[in-house]
């Protein structure tokens, strides 16, 4: 059988959001020098999420767990 309306898409479901109440210690882990895509594996997100932590670009008013 033939499909002939095209392309068949992918159903994309949207990424997990991080918990804000995790974000001290996610930024703990990255001075600490883990790796980015372990940090993002254990969360479940795109490794560019935790690099946008890292960099200040997304939630540069928390400070990182003591």
């Amino acid at each position: 059988m033939i499909n002939h309306n095209g392309p068949i898409k992918a159903v994309r479901t949207p990424s997990r959001r991080i918990p804000i109440c995790e974000i001290p210690m996610i930024k703990k882990r990255i001075h600490q020098g883990e790796f980015l895509n372990r940090i993002a594996a254990d969360y479940d997100v795109n490794p560019g999420r935790i690099s946008e932590i890292k960099n200040g670009q997304r939630y540069a008013e928390i400070p990182p767990a003591a």
